[in-house]
């Protein structure tokens, strides 16, 4: 069994390409919603969003599903979903594949300086965006349904802005092309991460999206239609509601920081993935928590939507490591 685990703002469809990859070499594929998204229940408390609780979910739908044991699958937030559960139940969780974001230990994001939880998560996105700035992790866990009405007032709109703005479709700024983004020099890198993923006190996370003339080629209208839909019928405040977790991720992971990842693992970036970009040093020091690494496999001309923007070399470094399990 393979189970997939989405990020935001998808849901299960975004593992769509990879679902008959992987039946038809013979392993059974499972994509869930996480709670929260799509057809999955919606706590009303905070709290019932900690990584621990999805954690707890994955090893569910195992269980319910009638097998013992699943290699997890996880991108964006799904990623680390997935390290956490082959961190702390590899018990059930044979192995481990990650999109876009490396293991980043008790913090989860992998944020330079600390990539692997070493301070408070809060505490390091504050430093990062600096006095005027949100991070976006920072603006989307605004009291009061900030992020939640920004969004609704044209939830179309916001969603292709995203998923475009965050491929590598969007043209880059001038001044960096050309530039190899995976090694950028500490302060150039938090610069960037500003510009990318910050925002000013005064603005929404709209602000730094783009709406396209039309819309990437890996993308369609029926796809849209479907993650609007999904994401109109459950509304934002579940799938916020896991950024509004981060320091009580960071408490509840405290016990398991001094352990590595022991099962095998797989990690597929994109050079153009503001969250590979960011995780740089995750990525070069991987080898100090993660014991047996298959590969680090960085996706020339990809985004942030790995297995959307690249089904193919997702699907075959994906059955590549199964193969070799």
């Amino acid at each position: 069994m393979v189970l997939m685990v989405h990020g935001f703002p998808q849901c299960w469809y975004s593992w769509r390409h990879q679902m008959d990859a992987l039946s038809g070499a013979g392993y059974r594929a499972v994509a869930m919603d996480l709670r929260g998204y799509g057809r999955s229940s919606k706590p009303a408390e905070v709290a019932a969003y900690r990584i621990t609780e999805s954690v707890a979910d994955c090893v569910g739908v195992v269980e319910a599903l009638g097998e013992s044991s699943a290699v997890i699958v996880g991108h964006d937030y799904g990623a680390p979903v997935a390290w956490v559960s082959a961190w702390t139940r590899p018990d059930i969780f044979s192995g481990v594949v990650a999109l876009s974001q490396p293991f980043g230990g008790r913090g989860l994001a992998g944020l330079p300086g600390y990539p692997f939880g070493e301070r408070r998560p809060s505490e390091v996105a504050r430093d990062l965006a600096g006095p005027d700035m949100l991070f976006y992790q920072e603006y989307f866990s605004l009291p009061g349904g900030v992020a939640e009405q920004e969004i609704d007032a044209d939830v179309r709109s916001w969603l292709i802005s995203g998923l475009y703005t965050l491929s590598a479709d969007h043209p880059l700024p001038p001044e960096l092309v050309g530039v190899d983004l995976a090694a950028l020099p500490p302060d150039f890198l938090r610069d960037f991460v500003r510009s990318a993923m910050c925002v000013p006190r005064t603005e929404g996370f709209g602000a730094r999206l783009e709406v396209p003339e039309k819309l990437p080629d890996w993308l369609d209208q029926g796809d849209v239609d479907f993650l609007v839909a999904e994401l109109e019928h459950t509304g934002l405040t579940g799938p916020l509601n896991h950024y509004r977790t981060t320091d009580l991720n960071w408490e509840a992971l405290g016990e398991y920081k001094d352990r590595p990842v022991t099962v095998p693992a797989l990690f597929i970036g994109g050079d153009r993935d503001v969250t590979t970009i960011w995780s740089q040093e995750a990525i070069a020091r991987i080898g100090e928590k993660v014991k047996d690494l298959r590969g680090a496999v960085i996706l020339a001309h990809c985004g942030h939507w790995i297995q959307q923007e690249q089904p193919e070399a997702v699907n075959r470094e994906l059955l590549a490591f199964l193969a070799g399990l």
